[in-house]
């Protein structure tokens, strides 16, 4: 099947485009939707200037549009940049989300497009060792819940990693998986990308008890073979 698939560079979405090459979709563009306020009740607003990275990393070509983030208007946007393109189905990394699968849903029904969610209700300590096991390399590059740190911005998604957020999950009741943006992520990395993306300078900013990076200078390089 002919699909969009719907990217933020993060590990959520980069493992549901992983899953749906694997099943044999034809992937003809990645989208993304760039909000223009962080509290965006839909989309990631972190680190998305690199989707161009991304993209000429997995060689799919990138559509974007821009949001006001604000509640339903940014749905709304979302359905129109999709009504543009030919596709067939929309792919995007929900785990556990209803607000955000319902209202993708709704976009693929008044579309006549299939809603294709291939995380949807898996357990986010299988997706998490999935994603080791396949040597994503993911960078954690925000953290916004209790528990978490400045020392958790630009570490690396590993087991230990995994082993800390599952004693965070114990103590604070955090979503492991982040879905509830407790945190988010970078993948530079995977099996499938063609190139890979090197993270040269950064720029941290940290307020109060939260706080991001933002990627400042990158460059893609040849993998080996």
């Amino acid at each position: 099947m002919r699909v969009v698939a719907l990217a933020t560079g993060g590990k959520d979405s980069t493992l549901a485009l992983y899953r749906a090459v694997k099943q044999g979709h034809e992937v003809a563009y990645l989208a993304t939707v760039i909000p223009r306020r962080r509290d965006s009740w839909m989309f990631h607003s972190l680190n998305l200037h690199m989707m161009e990275y991304f993209a000429e990393a997995v060689e799919i070509p990138l559509v974007k549009a821009e949001t006001s983030g604000r509640k339903e208007e940014e749905v709304q946007d979302l359905e129109r940049l999709l009504s543009r393109l030919d596709v067939e189905g929309v792919v995007y990394g929900a785990v556990a989300s209803t607000y955000q699968k319902n209202r993708i849903d709704k976009i693929c029904e008044s579309l006549g497009l299939r809603s294709i969610a291939p995380l949807w209700h898996n357990p986010p300590a299988q997706l998490l060792n999935e994603i080791l096991q396949l040597k994503f390399e993911v960078l954690i590059v925000g953290v916004f819940a209790r528990g978490f740190d400045q020392k958790w911005l630009g570490r690396k998604l590993d087991k230990t990693c995994v082993e800390d957020l599952l004693k965070l999950k114990e103590k604070y009741g955090i979503s492991l998986i982040g879905e509830g943006g407790e945190y988010e992520t970078l993948v530079t990395d995977a099996v499938f990308f063609k190139k890979k993306i090197r993270v040269l300078e950064t720029r941290k900013v940290w307020r109060g008890d939260h706080g991001y990076l933002t990627v400042t200078q990158a460059q893609l390089e040849p993998k080996q073979a």
